[in-house]
This record gives structure tokens, sequence and C-alpha cells, in this order.
């Protein structure tokens, strides 16, 4: 008889409702072992890692920890038996500092210089990067990433589950990060990681334990896998991963941006001096740590948010038309000067669409100025509806479904599928694929190479470098709202672009490779 597994689910099922997440799961983990978990939208892993997490509790079946039979009705209960999860949407307070927020929940008086060396000692044996007296507020996004990873640490967790834990950090980041989850490894902890990267599986873990709908299709060895058949177990077909990416087509300026700066809400300058041009017929990408000014530099190109533009010009020329100004239009004003703009926003239910609505209501929100109350044509909403429904394959019970009852994956296609289908002369898109599963994610690609290759100019915010080098033509590197560089995506690679991302010195440099490129 071998040592009993660090976590075993046994038949493990759980419903909301009708809607079945998990069905009879049962597979196990050993001490030691990074194991990716895999699954497109919907397939349940996050629900399985909340019932480990103690956030959801099963309806059937048993969780065995070291062996022996558990009831993790709680995260209480799960710190107890040593398991602890770090959410892709950090739950730190930002005016405490990091060792506070690693304490916070500890009763009794704190013993700051305990905590301190507690820290430290976790710190120097994993490798991590932290100082325990800088206020959450000032932390890079990795910063805060350690400090939740430290925190569980600090509560005894053996057993780690880590959410989308590369999505918003650097090439150079997710180096240091996967040598911390080595070293971790090397300690005997047991690391889960829910990731849709399958290159960094392929890197990082010591075997992936695959969901389809809910239903466990298989655990297998990272050495004895690739991720063509990775992708096949979680999506039950095959799937072609190869990005087309054709030439830009007779490229001709469609929007130049120059000397642009924007300020927030708040008052802060988040874009400073940016110039770029798009072209028809091509894909730039805009790549960029989490913060970077990408948000605000596409919602002023947009007209939705009322930034105050300090100065710049935003000049979209039309096929065969006069270039015409943006700066101070109005989303509305801008489609009445003829211009063909659409932007599919980061926040999707937030800007894009209305949650309470259904497709077909979504849908009408881009001609409802063109008929009002009785006289506003409700046909072709409906039919361009049920072509999204049927070409995208969303998943809905009909389009009079409320998209906020939707998938994640859903409301992306819908969001998508309506913009594009509004036959725009640019198209904008912040963090399109954002938490989708692979083969959602492919079809999304797919779509915006065939509106450049319709010569739209498409202007592509992403978080994934791999996906940026594969589909875009020229990648536009901003860092704290500047432009540190602009470069070719078919002869760039990771690392220059992850420096460009922490470095601002590349500005002029910047300005010079936009002619070049």
């Amino acid at each position: 008889m071998g040592s009993p597994h660090a976590i075993e689910f046994r038949n493990i099922s759980k419903r909301f409702g009708r809607k079945i997440a998990n069905r009879n799961i049962s597979f196990s983990m050993e001490r030691g072992e990074i194991l990716s978990l895999l699954g497109e939208n919907g397939s349940g892993k996050t629900t399985l890692m909340n019932m480990l997490a103690g956030i959801y509790y099963p309806d059937e079946g048993e969780i065995f920890i070291n062996g022996e039979p558990v009831q993790i009705r709680s995260p209480k209960d799960a710190y107890a038996y040593n398991i602890g999860m770090v959410h892709q949407h950090f739950k730190l307070v930002d005016l405490f500092t990091a060792a506070e927020n690693i304490a916070l929940g500890e009763s009794g008086k704190l013993d700051r210089n305990a905590i301190a060396g507690r820290i430290n000692e976790i710190k120097s044996k994993y490798g991590f990067i932290i100082d325990p007296n800088k206020k959450i507020y000032e932390m890079s996004v990795s910063e805060k990433q350690t400090v939740e990873i430290v925190k569980v640490l600090y509560r005894g967790a053996d057993v780690l589950i880590l959410d989308e834990p590369t999505a918003v950090l650097t090439p150079q980041e997710i180096e240091h990060l996967f040598m911390v989850l080595r070293a971790m490894k090397d300690d005997g902890k047991s690391i889960i990681i829910i990731t849709h990267k399958l290159n960094e599986v392929m890197e990082i873990s010591d075997e992936v334990a695959v969901l389809n709908h809910g239903e466990f299709t298989g655990k297998v060895r990272t050495c004895d896998t690739d991720p063509q058949k990775l992708t096949e177990m979680m999506v039950g077909h095959k799937v072609e991963l190869a990005i087309r990416r054709p030439d830009p087509v007779d490229p001709k300026p469609r929007l130049t941006v120059e000397n642009l700066t924007v300020r927030n809400h708040e008052g802060i300058n988040k874009v400073h001096h940016v110039s770029f041009t798009a072209y028809g017929g091509e894909i730039l990408g805009i790549a960029g740590i989490a913060g970077s000014g990408q948000k605000e530099l596409l919602e002023a190109i947009a007209g939705l948010q009322q930034i105050s533009i300090i100065e710049g010009s935003i000049m979209y020329s039309p096929e065969g038309k006069k270039p015409s100004e943006l700066v101070g239009k109005s989303p509305m004003q801008i489609r009445q000067a003829g211009v063909a703009l659409a932007f599919v926003p980061e926040d999707r239910l937030g800007m894009g669409l209305v949650g309470s609505m259904g497709m077909r209501g979504n849908m009408m929100l881009r001609t409802w100025q063109h008929g009002h109350g009785l006289f506003v044509n409700r046909r072709e909403p409906n039919e361009l509806a049920e072509h999204i429904k049927k070409e995208l394959d969303v998943s809905t019970p009909d389009v009079m479904y409320p998209v906020r009852r939707l998938s994640g994956g859903n409301v992306q296609k819908v969001l998508v599928g309506r913009e594009i289908a509004s036959a725009p002369s640019v198209l904008m898109s912040a963090y399109a694929v954002r938490g989708l599963d692979i083969n959602t994610s492919y079809t999304i690609y797919n779509l915006m190479t065939e509106q450049k290759e319709r010569g739209v100019a498409v202007i592509y915010v992403g978080e994934d470098l791999d996906v940026l080098l594969e589909l875009c033509d020229r990648i536009l590197v901003l860092c704290d709202g500047h432009v540190s560089g602009i470069v070719d995506a078919r002869t760039a690679d990771k690392n220059e672009i992850g420096i460009l991302m922490t470095s601002i010195g590349g500005v002029g440099a910047g300005k010079g490779e936009q002619k070049n490129a």
C-alpha cells in the first residue's frame, strides 16, 4: 500500500436548480504535485474547486484529504484541512499593508514583529519578492498576487488552488511565479492551477485533469500528452490550434491618433502623448500590464466615457471621404458623422450589453434611433440575433433569454457578433477572450482575422502575449500610459515585449518603429 492521496474526489456532484454543474467526478492528486485543471467555460472547474475551498458543498459524493473523508462546509473548514484558494480577483484591503492583509482574521493582539518574521521566513524559503510594510494600493498586480499566495501559506496551506494565476502577468513575472511554484512543489505542497493557457500547462504541471460539460473526461501525465490531445479532451472533437495570419490587405490609414493625453474621472492622467496609426486590413495589438491606459485609450476613441482629453487628435479616415476629428464627439455623433466604429469593451455587461435584455433587445440597441415606439423595427434585430445564435453557437434557450444569465463565453459571443454585424471599418476589442475556453477563443480570433481580410482596421487589446504575437501584424506596447514601443509581431518575441511593458524608456524608439514596422 502506498501513501494516501493528498486530495481525492469520489463521485462528486453539484446542482444549481436544474443545472448540473458537476456530475460524478472522481480523481485524485498527490503530495508534491502540480495539477492543471482544464475545461471549457461552464465545464464545472470553478464549482469543483469552490467545493474543495469550502465555498460550495457537494450534493453527492465525498472529498478525502490524506486518505480521510472530510466535511468542508466553509472556507474556515478548508483552512483547518490546510487548503487555501487564490482567486483571480484578489480579496485584499487596499489601505492595509501586505503584513496586515496576511494576518487579517487572526484573533488576539497582533505581534507585528512575529508576523513580519514569519512572512520573511516564507519569503526566503520559496523565493517570493515581497515587502511586508508596503500598502496594497502601492503594489503592482504581481505583488498583490504574491500577497495572496503568502497569505494562504501563512495560514498553513499544504494544498493551494490558483485560479488563472498568470492572466495579468508579464513573461518575466510568469517565469518568477513558476520558479516559486516549483520550490513549493519541492517542499511537498500540492498545487492546483485553473488555466486556459495550454503552453503554460505543458511547462509547469505534472498532471492534467480535464472536465467536459461537468463530467470528468480523464487525467494524464503532462509528459505523455500535447496541446492538441488536451484540446480534444476538453471539447470532445478536434480543434485547429493554429491562428491564421494572412498578410495585411491593402493597408490604408483608418485611425490616426496624435499626441493624445487622456485624464480619467479622478483627474489622473492615464494616457500620455500617445501616437499611432491603425490601418485597414491589419490587426494592431495593444499590450501592457493591467492599468497601463489600455481601457482609457479605447474609451476615448469610442467616445463612450466623458474622459477629459487634455490634448491630441483622433482622426478617422473613411474610404474615399474626408478625414474627420473624433475628439469631443459622443458615440451618437461619431456614428452620425459616418464613422463605422465598433467597440467590444472590457466590461461586457456594464458597458457592452444590457443584462436584463435578451439577444434581440441587445441587437435593437444598434438600431433603435431609426424608429421609436410602435415603429421600432423588431424584425431585423430578431433575424440578426438568430443568425448570431446559430453562427457562433450561442448556448441560450432563445433570443429573448436575459443575457446576464448566460455564461461569460456566450455573453462575449453575443457582444462580438453584434459589433461585427454592424459592418465597421474600425473594430476595437478589449480583452475579447478573457476567461474564455479555447474553443470560444479561437472562434473570436477567426472572427478578427475575417474582419481584417475585409479591410477593417482591427485594434485588439490582449493579455496573452503568445496570442498577440500569432494574431497581430503590429503590437503597440503601453507602459504606465506611455507608448514604449511599436513592434512587428512577426519578428518580435515575448521577452522583448515584456521588457517594453515595464520600461517607459522605449518611448522614442517606439515612435521610430511605428514608421518602419
